[in-house]
């Protein structure tokens, strides 16, 4: 069984405009749909709004402020204990074995959209294969 692009929403965090309108964009292109958020504070309210529509969070680490990456996926997790995350960073790869959370993917910064997606893709289906 594999999961249902179409009926995935993703939640994306991402603090630099440029970069996330290039992910969103592609995102979207790929088949997912997309609901951005521009900071770690925004993210968090959306996840404790409706935690249930999200099939999986893609989310910087460093977003400028606090939260960060790491907080918005231990918060997500706290509210989804099965939501598939997916890192992106350029400088923190070296803390997602003690800061991030367990069954996450990381993708270092610079990365072709198409990484990202992969990244998603696949943790979205093991996920889908664990329900």
């Amino acid at each position: 069984m594999t999961f249902d692009q179409a009926a995935s929403v993703l939640l994306y965090v991402e603090d630099d405009v440029l970069q996330r309108a290039s992910l969103e964009d592609a995102l979207k292109e790929a088949g997912f749909a997309v609901t951005a958020a521009h900071n770690g504070q925004e993210a968090i309210s959306q996840l404790e709004a409706e935690a249930a529509a999200f099939s999986g969070l893609v989310t910087d680490v460093n977003l400028g402020g606090d939260p960060d990456g790491w907080e918005v996926a231990r918060r997500a997790r706290e509210l989804n204990g099965s939501l598939p995350v997916v890192y992106v960073t350029g400088d923190s790869q070296n803390e997602w074995v003690s800061k991030g959370v367990p069954n996450s993917v990381m993708v270092s910064k610079p990365f072709a959209p198409a990484q990202v997606i992969v990244a998603i893709a696949s943790v979205l289906n093991v996920s889908d294969v664990r329900t």
